[in-house]
């Protein structure tokens, strides 16, 4: 197995990553190691079609469902579960897309989008950023496309990148690197780029080596290549395919204003008005970032669509002092923000018997009136449950490692999640898996 870089974007010094899995080194161990295991994908067959999902896309949630129902420990979930196989299933706003179905597919690609839609995902989402020319674009960083699409492959396009391809140097122990930005490149030049699976070979000493990096745990097989977006595309083809839109304002990588002018205050409400120019309506569109000004730049200039704007909060993880506390929800609600999304962990814990329950911080944040989202399922690999031969958690489960002990614990988690902590909707990386759920369950 490679060895993967960390994603020092979105790591923090506590936390040790890498782009797709990262599990908790507590500080005072001084560790410095990242732990990326396997997990088991089988291919969307045709198993469990359904009705048709909008405009032709029919919800065809394959095998992996039934697969994770089926080694499930026995009891009440697994036998409602069980008992839904065979049914036929409806796309649902509970099934939120990731990137698309990244799992499988490279993220933000047309082809990672339609397969989220085939598999039920009512809500797909666009990680948006922009181009040297301030054409936004569907990427999860601004800084991002040296792992994420083929940009090293085209000589003329990597003499562009901020930082060029420098190979692994055995001597030193330097990892294979690049950055190659959004930014650093027109619109024009971002259209020669195809996607790829999120992942990097840092003991490359060639730019082929450096790509061929997936992780096992997911799969080039459906295309080793994807077509890329701008968000106004992505919107387009949402609106062809039926569903409803979730775009990410990122944090951008260069400084702001970029080139002079370019504010951070532009950047959220050009993304608007791409929503507006194509008459989507507001209702339909669930605008996310993790910087509180950004929602409150769109509640005092754009309140329609920010009725469903989603307060990204990674304060759990990026701040060591932080301890959940009813005021600072109520001071969010009082500020019009509705909708709080924090990564899974934040949410649940374990009672004293070692059962999934919900957590002090989703209880306050309810209390307080807030709306709640979940991210993000079927980003971790969990075949051999949430915790590493030394005791250490992968990200997403790290409050409640201890009880995942297997792959389809994820349905305990996904259970506890929609029936205790209530949560509007989950993102996944493979849709299929919530959307199954949600179907059986009832919940739209």
């Amino acid at each position: 197995m490679p060895i993967y870089q960390q994603n020092l974007a979105i790591c923090t010094d506590t936390i040790i990553c890498s782009p797709l899995n990262r599990r908790v080194v507590p500080r005072s161990r001084g560790l410095l190691a990242a732990t990326l295991t396997l997990i088991t994908v089988l291919a969307a067959g045709n198993a469990n079609a359904s009705q048709d999902g909008g405009q032709g896309f029919t919800v065809e949630l394959g095998s992996r469902p039934a697969l994770l129902v089926d080694a499930m420990d026995p009891g009440v979930l697994k036998d409602k579960l069980n008992s839904c196989q065979g049914s036929s299933f409806r796309r649902t706003d509970f099934s939120i897309g990731h990137r698309g179905a990244a799992l499988k597919y490279p993220e933000h690609t047309r082809e990672s989008y339609e397969a989220a839609a085939r598999q039920g995902a009512g809500i797909i989402e666009c990680d948006v950023t922009f181009t040297s020319d301030r054409e936004l674009v569907c990427r999860h960083s601004q800084c991002d496309l040296h792992t994420t699409t083929n940009v090293l492959e085209i000589p003329e396009l990597a003499a562009k990148c901020s930082e060029p391809f420098t190979p692994y140097d055995a001597s030193t122990g330097a990892p294979a690197a690049a950055r190659c930005c959004t930014s650093d490149f027109t619109l024009a030049e971002f259209r020669q780029l195809q996607g790829k699976m999120d992942d990097f070979n840092p003991r490359a000493r060639t730019v082929v080596e450096y790509l061929r990096g997936t992780t096992d745990w997911r799969s080039d097989i459906h295309t080793s290549r994807g077509s890329l977006l701008t968000h106004a595309e992505s919107i387009a083809l949402f609106q062809e395919m039926g569903v409803k839109m979730t775009p990410e304002l990122k944090q951008p990588s260069v400084t702001m204003p970029w080139q002079g002018s370019f504010t951070q205050r532009d950047f959220a409400q050009q993304m608007i008005d791409e929503y507006k120019q194509a008459n989507v309506a507001p209702e339909d569109v669930w605008p996310q970032s993790f910087h509180v000004a950004d929602l409150e730049y769109w509640i005092e200039n754009e309140p329609h669509f920010a009725r469903q704007a989603i307060y990204l909060d990674d304060r759990a993880y990026s701040d060591l002092l932080f301890i959940p506390r009813r005021a600072d929800f109520e001071r969010l609600k009082q500020l019009g923000v509705q909708i709080i999304a924090p990564p899974i962990f934040t949410l649940l814990e374990l009672d004293g018997r070692g059962d999934i329950v919900s957590s002090e911080y989703a209880n306050l944040a309810k209390a307080a009136g807030l709306g709640i989202i979940a991210w993000t399922l079927e980003r971790s690999d969990l075949r051999e449950g949430a915790l590493d031969d030394e005791g250490n958690a992968t990200f997403y489960y790290q409050s409640i490692g201890a009880a995942i002990e297997k792959e389809s614990d994820m349905y305990t988690v996904l259970d506890v999640l929609a029936q205790d902590v209530e949560v509007q909707g989950i993102f996944s990386d493979w849709p299929a898996t919530v959307t199954y759920y949600a179907n059986c369950m009832g919940l739209q």
